[in-house]
């Protein structure tokens, strides 16, 4: 996989990247509105990455290690993700993205979700790419609407209400 934008690199995540992973997945203000908790030891950043990995594997696709171009810091991680069901809705490729607080505000997530959306439709051919965020977050669902997702409904999931973005193939530009 080779998918770059102006400012960012992708790449699979690799068991190297464990300290970072642990470093993204324990920091609550990360993980405020994913339903997540935060890890704290360097095993479940190992776990995060295998379970990635597994995707890469079974569907060849995930999230991938997102790094700055300028100097190869890695920022946090962006990619799709297949979900057999979720919302009602079934094989589901879902655009997700996480990045250090450091690196929030500086347009990397609107960056990275366009680029994964373009090569999701472009290089994957796939025909759906669906997106949700909590709806307390208004910068996820900012991102989801700056890459072209269009609104669809609202959903409980883990007992936070979400809000439902995608879009079809045919609505790309």
């Amino acid at each position: 996989m080779k998918l770059k934008t102006e400012r960012l690199w992708f790449r699979e995540l690799r068991v190297s990247d464990a300290p970072s992973i642990l470093e993204l997945h324990s920091d609550p203000r990360v993980l405020k509105y994913v339903g997540e908790k935060p890890i704290a030891h360097m095993d479940q950043a190992l776990e995060v990455i295998e379970d990635i990995r597994q995707q890469y594997r079974q569907f060849g696709i995930g999230r991938w290690a997102t790094l700055l171009k300028s100097n190869d810091e890695f920022i946090g991680w962006a990619g799709l993700k297949y979900i057999e069901e979720i919302n009602v809705r079934k094989h589901n490729y879902d655009l997700g993205y996480r990045f250090l607080p450091q690196y929030w505000g500086k347009g990397y997530g609107t960056e990275a979700a366009q680029a994964l959306v373009a090569h999701g439709f472009t290089d994957m051919k796939l025909t759906r790419i669906s997106g949700y965020a909590d709806v307390a977050h208004p910068a996820s669902i900012n991102i989801l609407q700056k890459c072209g997702l269009q609104f669809v409904n609202t959903f409980m999931e883990d007992g936070d209400l979400c809000a439902w973005y995608e879009m079809d193939k045919l609505n790309f530009q």
